[in-house]
């Protein structure tokens, strides 16, 4: 068996380049079929377009819709988050004692303080330690 050590990296190489086509395909067509400003017809021709041409059709996505990509991944992620903390916030609310509320408010301050950088953790940990005594 004689397999150079060149030729294993060339191997490795269009493996891993493969592969990256495979996750740059994915993204585009879930990026594709998320977007909901592109109507039935205009999600049909990309596809298309990108089944019949894949390396032409994909590239051109990217040239004309590529920032919109990260403008919808991000409006996606911040949705998410916010359904996530309303959901903390009306469960914590359901508890009997009301002030179980202006504890979690203030949590959820301090917490939003700490994410900014505004307070270091171990003053997030102080703070939180005497809403919670």
């Amino acid at each position: 068996m004689d397999y150079p050590l060149l030729d294993i990296f060339f191997t490795t190489m269009w493996i891993f380049l493969w592969i990256m086509w495979f996750f740059l395909l994915f993204r585009v067509f879930g990026d594709l079929f998320r977007d909901d400003t592109l109507t039935g017809w205009g999600k049909a021709g990309w596809t298309v377009f990108v089944l019949v041409l894949p390396f032409l059709g994909v590239f051109v996505y990217l040239i004309a819709r590529g920032k919109g990509m990260g403008r919808r991944e991000h409006q996606q992620a911040a949705e998410a988050e916010q359904q996530f903390r309303s959901y903390i916030r009306e469960t914590a609310a359901g508890a009997p004692a009301s002030a179980n509320t202006d504890h979690v408010d203030e949590l959820a301050r301090l917490a939003d303080l700490k994410s900014h950088g505004d307070i270091t953790d171990d003053e997030y940990r102080r703070a939180k330690e005497k809403v919670l005594a």
